[in-house]
């Protein structure tokens, strides 16, 4: 049984994450996937800025950022288990993203977890034909859950 938890360690109340979580249902549903589980966390620009630094050496907020245990040689976990990692998102970025694109808090979100949920996969874009094959995967997610860009 795959297996999502999300945390909110903020105090907004946002009520778009039960179908953030569907979203992601869905997208694990795409893969394929069977006894997987990670962890979807929503700080602020504050906590992700210090993760961001500390981690990335990165000295500013970002909108998201994965850490995928898979790459973790030292991890023990049941065979038949996967354990993917954690996808800590920005409300603060999602936010101001949201509003510069013009679309919905919604489909930010959507899409910042579903960009974090293709990275505990180990996809990136670090190169052009990196980048198709993941953004076309997220877009295909996105879309069969009826989330699109607004604009």
């Amino acid at each position: 049984m795959n297996q999502i938890e999300v945390f909110n360690q903020t105090e907004k109340e946002i009520k778009e994450l039960g179908t953030v979580e569907k979203v992601l249902y869905s997208a694990m549903e795409k893969e394929q996937l069977k006894n997987t589980s990670f962890n979807v966390i929503i700080v602020d620009n504050t906590y992700i800025h210090q993760l961001n630094l500390e981690y990335r050496h990165v000295d500013r907020a970002t909108d998201v950022i994965t850490f995928a245990l898979e790459d973790e040689d030292s991890l023990v976990v049941p065979v038949d288990e996967r354990i993917l990692g954690d996808i800590y998102i920005s409300i603060d970025k999602a936010f101001e993203q949201a509003e510069k694109y013009g679309h919905s808090l919604l489909r930010e979100l959507s899409f910042l977890a579903v960009h974090g949920f293709y990275h505990l996969l180990g996809y990136d874009h670090m190169t052009k034909e990196e980048e198709q094959v993941m953004f076309s995967k997220q877009e295909e997610v996105l879309e069969q859950y009826g989330i699109q860009r607004e604009n």
